[in-house]
């Protein structure tokens, strides 16, 4: 049988409530996909003007630390997923574990990132090194947009992080159980969206060479 809060189906709050922030969170992404797909055209049309410049700057890129990268937010997704279905089934400790490696991923990204960058900065490839601005400037552009737009994902990346440890401390609260998970749901949807980002900005900065 249904259960009861003052008279009222506890379905029928977990419906209202549940739309509400499903829609509110789907038309934040929609605003974030705005702001990535402006860059994503503005990528576009400087590799077009630069092709050459932009392959020569491209082969400065480590492939095999951006597939890291893609396989660890890939599988982040995937742990994400599953502790949703976790929570529904009424797992709180295996929904616990599995958000857990998820920020855990999450955290294993940024270390790759901050290295990787390290290494862009000790042979002088930043933002308005002399290295680089003695480049020509399709390179220059290539890395100007490199550290805008992955740096705006890592960002990203850490607004995730922030939100998923939110969410855990709700699980193990209990204030997120099986009945009422939405707001594991929305944490989801959003770090869905950080791999989706990524999986767009890989293939464009570490493989169109």
């Amino acid at each position: 049988m249904s259960g009861t809060s003052h008279g009222i189906p506890a379905e029928a709050h977990v419906h209202r409530d549940d739309t509400g922030s499903r829609l509110g969170m789907w038309l934040f992404l929609f605003t974030e996909l705005i702001l990535f797909g402006g860059l994503f055209i503005v990528y576009a049309v400087y590799r077009f003007s630069h092709p050459d410049a932009f392959h020569l700057a491209a082969a400065e890129l480590n492939t095999f630390v951006g597939t890291v990268n893609t396989i660890i937010l890939l599988t982040s997704s995937l742990t994400v997923a599953m502790s949703i279905t976790a929570m529904q089934e009424g797992r709180k400790a295996f929904a616990l574990t599995l958000v857990g490696l998820t920020i855990a991923l999450a955290l294993a990204f940024l270390v790759n990132k901050y290295f990787e960058w390290g290494h862009k900065f000790d042979v002088g490839i930043y933002p308005g090194s002399p290295e680089l601005l003695s480049q020509p400037q399709g390179v220059i552009l290539y890395f100007g947009l490199y550290f805008i737009m992955t740096g705006l994902h890592a960002l990203h990346v850490i607004i995730g992080m922030a939100v998923l440890m939110y969410v855990f401390n709700a699980i193990r609260r209990g204030t997120i159980h099986a009945t009422s998970y939405v707001r594991l749901e929305s944490g989801a949807l959003y770090w869905h969206l950080v791999d989706i980002i990524w999986i767009f900005l890989f293939p464009l900065f570490y493989l169109l060479h």
